[in-house]
């Protein structure tokens, strides 16, 4: 990703984009609010930068609505926005029409891994309902799915990191 923005060049070969900042997210796309795209939607409204750089269209997003929302409120600032693994640049109408594409490929991949996920646990749940237990892959024995009751009840929970959340919303 450096290498891409220090390659990338004006018409006459120098170089015109530096780094602001790198937003390195540990959480799924398909979270809405994350803490790093949190932070790169403050510090594009603070217009801290010009163009955006990611690696993936799914690391940014994998619901079409939010994607859209994003580009929209880069787009009112003035800031442009690529994806290095397929060269595409948002800035030109191609670009645009291939992100939006792209985007519904996110969702519907997003999609169909909650569909096989569903069917596994049904699966899994019809195999307990009839022999009362289920042999997973590594060879334990379960008897319910889930997590166990109580598990997380046994201490009172901290609310802080909710506030905190909802603290950077507005």
């Amino acid at each position: 990703m450096k290498r891409y923005v220090e390659n990338h060049t004006d018409d006459k070969g120098n170089p015109d984009w530096e780094i602001f900042n790198i937003y390195e997210e540990r959480i799924s796309g398909a979270k809405d609010t994350r803490p790093e795209l949190d932070r790169l939607m403050q510090d594009a409204r603070k217009r801290c930068f010009k163009h955006v750089v990611i690696w993936k269209v799914d690391r940014l997003g994998r619901n079409t609505a939010h994607l859209f929302q994003v580009i929209g409120e880069w787009e009112k600032l003035g800031i442009g926005f690529s994806i290095t693994t397929l060269g595409i640049d948002t800035s030109t109408p191609t670009g645009k029409f291939v992100f939006g594409l792209l985007a519904q490929v996110a969702e519907l991949e997003r999609q169909f891994i909650i569909q096989r996920t569903q069917a596994s646990m049904d699966r899994i749940k019809n195999e307990i309902a009839k022999k009362g237990f289920y042999i997973t892959k590594d060879g334990k024995k379960i008897t319910s799915i889930g997590r166990p009751p109580g598990r997380k009840d046994r201490q009172p929970r901290r609310k802080s990191g909710y506030y905190l959340r909802w603290g950077n919303l507005g």
